[in-house]
């Protein structure tokens, strides 16, 4: 997996995570004020899984089984687009790169899955 800039001009997971770092720092400045300090890990872990969590009622509401007042469409983008900032942030705080997990990960998954259709004969 590639995480420089795609040929279609949309950044890659690197650029992203340093935006996403760069936003952070616009948080703490505003906690640091505030509130005197900036959020702890397991605070971040909290905002983390609040906004995932609401990724699922937001499914639901786009399957039309759970209802919501609002663009469904436009917050299931800012939602999930929110909790890949919070991966990004959060793996930052544990000192996790995550564009390189992702990469070894997905070749890890790639592997495996090429392996498995192989051996279905695919």
């Amino acid at each position: 997996m590639n995480t420089t800039p795609a040929h279609d001009g949309k950044p890659g997971l690197t650029q992203a995570d340093e935006r996403a770092l760069r936003v952070r720092a616009q948080y703490e400045q505003i906690e640091q004020r505030v509130l005197g300090r900036t959020w702890t890990l397991p605070e971040l872990a909290l905002g983390f899984t609040n906004d995932a969590a609401y990724v699922g009622r937001l499914v639901l509401a786009a399957e039309r089984t759970w209802g919501i007042d609002g663009d469904v469409d436009a917050e299931l983008r800012h939602k999930l687009a929110e909790s890949m900032w919070w991966v990004f942030v959060l793996a930052d705080r544990l000192g996790i790169d995550m564009p390189q997990a992702y990469e070894d990960t997905m070749d890890r998954i790639g592997g495996g899955l090429q392996q498995t259709l192989r051996g279905m004969g695919a």
